[in-house]
Protein backbone atom coordinates (compact mmCIF):
# COMPACT_ATOMS: atom_id res chain seq x y z
CA UNK A 1 0.00 0.00 0.00
CA UNK A 2 1.06 3.59 -1.13
CA UNK A 3 -0.20 6.21 0.44
CA UNK A 4 1.00 9.86 -1.45
CA UNK A 5 -0.36 13.87 -0.44
CA UNK A 6 0.79 16.17 -3.38
CA UNK A 7 2.63 19.25 -2.01
CA UNK A 8 1.81 21.18 -5.75
CA UNK A 9 -1.61 23.23 -6.10
CA UNK A 10 -0.32 23.17 -9.90
CA UNK A 11 -3.09 21.01 -11.73
CA UNK A 12 -0.59 20.12 -14.19
CA UNK A 13 1.81 18.33 -12.21
CA UNK A 14 -1.24 16.68 -10.61
CA UNK A 15 -2.64 14.96 -13.11
CA UNK A 16 0.79 14.46 -13.98
CA UNK A 17 1.63 11.82 -11.36
CA UNK A 18 -2.07 10.71 -11.12
CA UNK A 19 -1.37 9.58 -14.89
CA UNK A 20 2.04 8.01 -13.77
CA UNK A 21 0.95 6.09 -11.63
CA UNK A 22 -1.64 4.44 -13.44
CA UNK A 23 0.83 3.44 -15.93
CA UNK A 24 3.56 2.35 -13.08
CA UNK A 25 2.23 2.13 -9.39
CA UNK A 26 3.00 -1.47 -8.10
CA UNK A 27 0.46 -1.32 -5.31
CA UNK A 28 -3.00 -0.29 -3.94
CA UNK A 29 -2.31 3.86 -3.89
CA UNK A 30 -4.14 6.69 -2.32
CA UNK A 31 -2.98 9.84 -3.50
CA UNK A 32 -4.96 13.35 -2.44
CA UNK A 33 -4.68 16.37 -4.22
CA UNK A 34 -5.60 19.85 -4.49
CA UNK A 35 -5.42 22.36 -7.60
CA UNK A 36 -5.88 26.28 -7.26
CA UNK A 37 -8.51 27.97 -9.31
CA UNK A 38 -8.66 25.35 -12.03
CA UNK A 39 -11.63 24.31 -14.36
CA UNK A 40 -10.99 20.67 -15.39
CA UNK A 41 -12.62 19.88 -18.69
CA UNK A 42 -13.37 16.40 -20.41
CA UNK A 43 -11.12 14.90 -23.35
CA UNK A 44 -13.84 15.88 -26.20
CA UNK A 45 -15.18 19.58 -24.52
CA UNK A 46 -14.52 23.04 -26.10
CA UNK A 47 -13.19 25.33 -23.83
CA UNK A 48 -14.67 27.83 -24.89
CA UNK A 49 -18.46 27.00 -24.89
CA UNK A 50 -17.98 25.03 -21.36
CA UNK A 51 -15.58 28.02 -19.65
CA UNK A 52 -14.99 31.90 -19.33
CA UNK A 53 -11.48 31.33 -20.42
CA UNK A 54 -11.23 34.69 -20.47
CA UNK A 55 -11.89 35.65 -16.58
CA UNK A 56 -10.22 32.56 -15.47
CA UNK A 57 -7.11 33.50 -17.10
CA UNK A 58 -7.28 36.85 -15.87
CA UNK A 59 -7.89 35.34 -12.56
CA UNK A 60 -4.31 33.35 -12.46
CA UNK A 61 -6.57 30.39 -12.63
CA UNK A 62 -6.03 27.26 -14.70
CA UNK A 63 -7.48 25.75 -17.46
CA UNK A 64 -6.98 21.87 -17.80
CA UNK A 65 -7.94 18.98 -19.57
CA UNK A 66 -7.96 15.58 -18.73
CA UNK A 67 -7.87 12.23 -20.45
CA UNK A 68 -11.27 11.06 -19.30
CA UNK A 69 -15.03 11.95 -20.85
CA UNK A 70 -17.91 13.74 -19.17
CA UNK A 71 -18.21 17.27 -18.16
CA UNK A 72 -16.58 20.29 -16.83
CA UNK A 73 -15.70 20.77 -12.78
CA UNK A 74 -14.06 23.32 -10.63
CA UNK A 75 -11.83 22.98 -8.25
CA UNK A 76 -10.24 25.09 -5.65
CA UNK A 77 -8.42 25.59 -2.50
CA UNK A 78 -10.98 24.37 -1.05
CA UNK A 79 -11.64 21.00 -2.50
CA UNK A 80 -9.42 17.64 -1.70
CA UNK A 81 -8.86 15.10 -4.60
CA UNK A 82 -8.15 11.97 -4.30
CA UNK A 83 -7.33 9.22 -6.63
CA UNK A 84 -7.25 5.24 -6.02
CA UNK A 85 -4.69 3.52 -8.25
CA UNK A 86 -5.52 0.36 -8.06
CA UNK A 87 -3.78 -3.14 -9.75
CA UNK A 88 -6.97 -5.00 -11.18
CA UNK A 89 -7.41 -7.97 -9.33
CA UNK A 90 -7.61 -5.91 -5.84
CA UNK A 91 -9.27 -2.94 -7.67
CA UNK A 92 -13.15 -2.85 -5.82
CA UNK A 93 -15.21 0.37 -5.84
CA UNK A 94 -17.02 -1.02 -2.50
CA UNK A 95 -13.94 -0.95 -0.50
CA UNK A 96 -12.53 2.20 -2.05
CA UNK A 97 -16.14 4.40 -1.24
CA UNK A 98 -15.57 2.33 1.98
CA UNK A 99 -12.16 4.46 2.53
CA UNK A 100 -13.84 8.22 1.87
CA UNK A 101 -17.02 7.48 3.58
CA UNK A 102 -15.60 6.24 7.09
CA UNK A 103 -12.86 9.19 7.33
CA UNK A 104 -16.03 11.31 6.80
CA UNK A 105 -17.63 9.81 9.38
CA UNK A 106 -15.41 9.84 11.69
CA UNK A 107 -16.44 13.32 11.71
CA UNK A 108 -19.78 12.67 13.10
CA UNK A 109 -21.42 12.96 10.02
CA UNK A 110 -23.63 10.19 8.26
CA UNK A 111 -23.12 9.15 4.12
CA UNK A 112 -24.43 7.33 1.93
CA UNK A 113 -23.46 6.10 -1.75
CA UNK A 114 -25.84 7.79 -4.43
CA UNK A 115 -26.04 6.62 -8.32
CA UNK A 116 -23.05 5.04 -8.85
CA UNK A 117 -20.97 8.41 -9.11
CA UNK A 118 -21.90 10.60 -5.61
CA UNK A 119 -21.22 10.63 -2.14
CA UNK A 120 -23.96 12.18 0.24
CA UNK A 121 -23.61 13.68 3.57
CA UNK A 122 -26.75 14.21 5.66
CA UNK A 123 -28.34 13.66 2.15
CA UNK A 124 -26.53 16.64 0.18
CA UNK A 125 -23.51 15.36 -2.49
CA UNK A 126 -20.23 15.90 -1.55
CA UNK A 127 -18.50 14.05 -3.52
CA UNK A 128 -18.58 13.25 -7.28
CA UNK A 129 -16.74 10.36 -8.44
CA UNK A 130 -15.39 8.70 -11.87
CA UNK A 131 -13.31 5.35 -13.46
CA UNK A 132 -11.07 4.44 -15.97
CA UNK A 133 -9.36 1.80 -16.79
CA UNK A 134 -5.61 1.05 -17.90
CA UNK A 135 -2.88 -0.79 -19.34
CA UNK A 136 -1.97 -2.16 -15.44
CA UNK A 137 -3.95 -0.25 -12.71
CA UNK A 138 -7.78 0.83 -12.78
CA UNK A 139 -8.56 4.45 -11.18
CA UNK A 140 -11.29 5.56 -9.27
CA UNK A 141 -11.13 9.67 -8.19
CA UNK A 142 -13.25 12.08 -7.04
CA UNK A 143 -13.66 15.15 -5.61
CA UNK A 144 -14.01 15.88 -1.69
CA UNK A 145 -15.92 19.72 -1.58
CA UNK A 146 -15.27 20.83 1.87
CA UNK A 147 -14.44 24.17 1.86
CA UNK A 148 -15.13 25.59 -2.16
CA UNK A 149 -16.02 28.79 -3.17
CA UNK A 150 -19.50 28.39 -5.09
CA UNK A 151 -19.14 31.97 -6.62
CA UNK A 152 -16.23 31.13 -8.68
CA UNK A 153 -17.81 27.73 -9.87
CA UNK A 154 -20.68 30.43 -10.85
CA UNK A 155 -18.29 32.36 -12.50
CA UNK A 156 -16.52 30.49 -14.41
CA UNK A 157 -18.29 27.58 -16.06
CA UNK A 158 -21.17 28.28 -18.51
CA UNK A 159 -23.77 26.33 -18.26
CA UNK A 160 -25.80 25.37 -21.32
CA UNK A 161 -29.44 26.11 -21.82
CA UNK A 162 -31.08 23.09 -22.09
CA UNK A 163 -28.90 21.43 -19.39
CA UNK A 164 -30.50 24.62 -17.00
CA UNK A 165 -33.69 23.79 -18.65
CA UNK A 166 -33.79 20.06 -18.34
CA UNK A 167 -32.65 19.70 -14.45
CA UNK A 168 -32.74 23.03 -12.94
CA UNK A 169 -30.72 25.64 -11.72
CA UNK A 170 -31.98 25.52 -8.01
CA UNK A 171 -32.33 21.88 -7.55
CA UNK A 172 -28.43 21.67 -8.34
CA UNK A 173 -27.83 24.36 -6.34
CA UNK A 174 -29.23 23.39 -2.84
CA UNK A 175 -28.08 19.31 -3.24
CA UNK A 176 -24.25 20.19 -2.86
CA UNK A 177 -23.03 20.86 0.55
CA UNK A 178 -19.12 22.10 1.97
CA UNK A 179 -18.44 19.60 4.46
CA UNK A 180 -17.13 22.30 6.50
CA UNK A 181 -21.09 23.62 6.66
CA UNK A 182 -21.82 20.32 8.61
CA UNK A 183 -18.48 20.31 10.78
CA UNK A 184 -16.75 23.52 10.77
CA UNK A 185 -13.85 20.64 11.71
CA UNK A 186 -13.39 19.54 8.51
CA UNK A 187 -10.84 21.44 6.31
CA UNK A 188 -8.97 19.91 3.66
CA UNK A 189 -5.60 19.80 6.08
CA UNK A 190 -7.95 17.85 9.02
CA UNK A 191 -9.46 14.96 6.89
CA UNK A 192 -5.82 13.94 5.40
CA UNK A 193 -4.62 11.70 8.28
CA UNK A 194 -8.21 10.26 8.78
CA UNK A 195 -8.06 9.27 4.77
CA UNK A 196 -4.70 7.54 5.75
CA UNK A 197 -5.94 5.68 8.87
CA UNK A 198 -9.52 5.04 7.00
CA UNK A 199 -7.19 3.49 3.96
CA UNK A 200 -5.18 1.93 6.49
CA UNK A 201 -8.38 0.18 8.26
CA UNK A 202 -10.00 -1.34 5.20
CA UNK A 203 -7.02 -2.56 3.77
CA UNK A 204 -5.75 -4.23 7.26
CA UNK A 205 -2.17 -2.92 6.24
CA UNK A 206 0.01 0.13 7.37
CA UNK A 207 0.87 2.02 3.87
CA UNK A 208 3.93 3.65 3.30
CA UNK A 209 4.24 7.35 2.56
CA UNK A 210 5.92 8.16 -1.11
CA UNK A 211 7.25 11.98 -0.96
CA UNK A 212 5.40 13.55 -3.71
CA UNK A 213 8.74 15.85 -4.65
CA UNK A 214 10.63 12.93 -5.25
CA UNK A 215 7.84 11.36 -7.95
CA UNK A 216 7.71 14.73 -9.83
CA UNK A 217 11.53 14.33 -10.36
CA UNK A 218 11.01 11.51 -13.33
CA UNK A 219 11.23 11.88 -16.61
CA UNK A 220 8.03 10.66 -17.37
CA UNK A 221 6.13 13.08 -14.87
CA UNK A 222 7.98 15.90 -16.39
CA UNK A 223 7.04 14.63 -19.94
CA UNK A 224 3.10 14.23 -18.95
CA UNK A 225 3.24 17.72 -17.27
CA UNK A 226 4.08 19.23 -20.54
CA UNK A 227 1.43 17.57 -22.40
CA UNK A 228 -1.14 18.80 -20.45
CA UNK A 229 -0.15 22.39 -19.96
CA UNK A 230 0.60 22.89 -23.48
CA UNK A 231 -2.01 24.87 -25.49
CA UNK A 232 -2.14 22.48 -28.03
CA UNK A 233 -3.75 19.92 -25.21
CA UNK A 234 -6.19 22.32 -23.41
CA UNK A 235 -7.18 24.45 -26.47
CA UNK A 236 -6.90 22.06 -29.71
CA UNK A 237 -7.65 24.08 -32.63
CA UNK A 238 -11.26 25.13 -31.20
CA UNK A 239 -10.02 28.83 -32.16
CA UNK A 240 -9.71 28.15 -35.86
CA UNK A 241 -12.91 26.37 -37.06
CA UNK A 242 -15.64 27.91 -39.58
CA UNK A 243 -18.81 26.15 -38.83
CA UNK A 244 -20.66 25.08 -35.71
CA UNK A 245 -23.55 23.04 -34.77
CA UNK A 246 -24.55 22.00 -31.32
CA UNK A 247 -27.26 20.16 -29.92
CA UNK A 248 -28.38 18.53 -26.14
CA UNK A 249 -29.21 14.43 -26.60
CA UNK A 250 -30.39 11.94 -24.22
CA UNK A 251 -26.85 10.80 -23.91
CA UNK A 252 -25.10 13.86 -23.21
CA UNK A 253 -24.49 17.32 -25.06
CA UNK A 254 -22.77 17.68 -27.64
CA UNK A 255 -21.11 20.67 -30.13
CA UNK A 256 -19.57 19.98 -33.75
CA UNK A 257 -17.24 22.38 -35.26
CA UNK A 258 -16.37 21.75 -38.97
CA UNK A 259 -13.89 23.28 -41.59
CA UNK A 260 -15.49 22.86 -45.24
CA UNK A 261 -13.64 22.87 -48.62
CA UNK A 262 -16.60 24.33 -50.56
CA UNK A 263 -14.57 24.26 -53.71
CA UNK A 264 -14.24 19.95 -53.43
CA UNK A 265 -17.76 19.86 -51.33
CA UNK A 266 -16.12 17.96 -48.38
CA UNK A 267 -15.52 18.42 -44.66
CA UNK A 268 -11.48 18.55 -44.33
CA UNK A 269 -11.38 18.56 -40.35
CA UNK A 270 -13.37 18.02 -37.71
CA UNK A 271 -13.84 18.36 -34.04
CA UNK A 272 -16.26 16.96 -31.72
CA UNK A 273 -17.22 18.24 -28.41
CA UNK A 274 -18.69 16.63 -25.59
CA UNK A 275 -19.50 15.43 -21.93
CA UNK A 276 -20.32 12.29 -22.91
CA UNK A 277 -18.91 9.03 -21.45
CA UNK A 278 -18.52 6.88 -25.23
CA UNK A 279 -15.07 8.19 -26.41
CA UNK A 280 -15.01 5.29 -28.74
CA UNK A 281 -18.02 6.85 -30.53
CA UNK A 282 -16.96 10.30 -30.41
CA UNK A 283 -13.58 9.01 -32.17
CA UNK A 284 -15.46 7.03 -34.94
CA UNK A 285 -17.97 9.85 -35.39
CA UNK A 286 -15.13 12.08 -36.40
CA UNK A 287 -13.36 9.63 -38.30
CA UNK A 288 -16.23 9.40 -40.42
CA UNK A 289 -16.58 12.93 -40.77
CA UNK A 290 -13.20 14.08 -42.15
CA UNK A 291 -13.17 13.76 -45.52
CA UNK A 292 -16.55 13.53 -46.30
CA UNK A 293 -19.14 15.03 -48.24
CA UNK A 294 -20.72 18.09 -47.51
CA UNK A 295 -24.12 16.86 -49.45
CA UNK A 296 -24.56 13.19 -48.46
CA UNK A 297 -23.96 11.99 -44.67
CA UNK A 298 -22.10 8.85 -43.85
CA UNK A 299 -24.09 5.88 -42.46
CA UNK A 300 -24.26 4.23 -38.99
CA UNK A 301 -26.70 1.90 -37.20
CA UNK A 302 -25.31 3.00 -33.98
CA UNK A 303 -27.72 6.05 -31.95
CA UNK A 304 -24.84 8.40 -31.12
CA UNK A 305 -23.28 8.49 -34.50
CA UNK A 306 -26.88 9.14 -36.02
CA UNK A 307 -27.47 11.88 -34.21
CA UNK A 308 -24.49 13.79 -34.59
CA UNK A 309 -24.69 13.09 -37.99
CA UNK A 310 -28.16 14.51 -38.45
CA UNK A 311 -27.33 17.76 -36.35
CA UNK A 312 -24.99 18.01 -39.32
CA UNK A 313 -26.71 17.01 -42.71
CA UNK A 314 -30.45 17.41 -41.74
Amino acid sequence: MQFIVSNQTNPYWNIAVENYLVEHAGSVTLYLWRNRRTVVIGQNQNPYSEVNVEALEADGGYLMRRKTGGGAVYHDDGNLNFSFVVPKKLYDQTRQFSVIQRAVESFGLHTELSGRNDILAEGRKFSGNAFSKGRVNDLHHGTLLINGDMSDLARYLKPKPAKLQKHGVQSVRSRVVNLSELNPEITPESIVPRLKAAFETEYSEISEVSEFSEIIKKPEVRALYEQFASDEWKYGRWRTFTAQRSAQFDWGGVEVALTVDEARGIITDVQIASDALDLTALDEARHMLTGASTSVAPQSDKPILKDIFSLIYD
